[in-house]
């Protein structure tokens, strides 16, 4: 519920105001006066509550229940479907013998009041792999360390911490993804940096993790992290036969589906429920995994799975077109 800003009156004071006639005797002037308000509105709040109980005390729509003057629901339509031929407002006034103003207003209301609203545009640059395995999109996302629940679950910032170096924090971890650009099958391992030996175990990880469903990697795509450029990095590449890609400089959506994977994963996982440790949060990362890959549709594949869309994949290059 929206108040205006001059409102002197809340529900919760319109209810003390019934409160205070009903329950403690108060004369309708005293709780008026009390409230600050005068005696003609308390008077009217205690009204709507005796007719009609809590719900009287909120705040009513100031729209008119009716418009003599409105548009008709017929012409209403008859005007988005001469826009939906791409006809400007102008065109449409003169067809229908209607004020050019009327048509303009009626369009922006329905959210049509430009022609490019009609269509709109695929995002740029979209792209999808073929085969499973042609790129793998890897990345990291930096975790605060859990030793109780948290402001995010609570609501509450204030209560004990760790100080280390003059700061309130129990450190970090990373959690490292790897996301499939044809499938969108995702693994991911919690990891205690982001250094290039870590980023090189999660890349052997996630390698096999994908060999076992039967897909090889060609490729991995990365942002310009160190431990991405590393020689470590690259020397592990090479070892398992894998082309590295890297990111222009600050295209951050080149790297997108690992993106947008994080932004469910922070939200689903890392700090979906209350976890009372680091621990535990890491425990739960498989099985949440599982349920990502085999449970949940997307929209991005035609509501399927990674899994199913993996499965399909792997059939029709089998020859086994459906």
């Amino acid at each position: 519920m929206r108040l205006h800003g001059n409102a002197k009156t809340c529900p919760h004071s319109r209810r003390l105001i019934v409160a205070r006639v009903q329950e403690e005797g108060w004369t309708v002037a005293a709780a008026a006066q009390a409230a600050g308000v005068s005696e003609r509105t308390a008077a009217k709040w205690l009204a709507r509550y005796r007719s009609e109980g809590e719900p009287g005390l909120r705040d009513r729509s100031s729209a008119p229940r009716r418009v003599p003057h409105r548009t008709p629901a017929s012409l209403e339509r008859a005007v988005v479907a001469l826009r939906r031929v791409r006809m400007t407002a102008a065109e449409i006034a003169e067809c229908l013998g209607l004020a050019r103003s009327t048509v303009c207003a009626l369009l922006r209301r329905l959210g049509l009041g430009r022609l490019a609203f009609l269509d709109p545009p695929e995002p740029a640059n979209r792209y999808e792999r073929r085969a499973a395995g042609e790129v793998l999109h890897l990345d990291t996302k930096k975790l605060g360390r859990i030793e109780r629940v948290g402001h995010r679950i609570t609501g509450q910032r204030r209560g004990p911490a760790v100080r280390r170096g003059g700061r309130r924090t129990v450190g970090w971890e990373y959690v490292h993804v790897a996301v499939d650009d044809a499938t969108r099958l995702a693994c991911a391992l919690v990891l205690p940096d982001e250094k290039a030996t870590s980023a090189v175990a999660f890349l052997s990880h996630a390698v096999e993790e994908l060999r076992a469903r039967g897909v090889t990697v060609e490729r991995v795509m990365t942002d310009n992290g160190s431990a991405y450029r590393s020689h470590a990095f690259a020397q592990a590449c090479r070892e398992l036969g894998i082309r590295h890609l890297r990111t222009r400089p600050y295209r951050p959506r080149t790297n997108g589906k690992a993106e947008r994977f994080i932004q469910t994963l922070t939200r689903r996982w890392a700090y979906g429920q209350p976890y009372p440790s680091s621990e535990w949060r890491r425990a739960a990362l498989s099985s949440w995994i599982q349920d990502y890959n085999h449970h949940r549709p997307h929209a991005s594949l035609g509501n399927q799975t990674p899994a199913a869309r993996l499965a399909a994949l792997m059939n029709n290059a089998a020859g086994n077109h459906t």
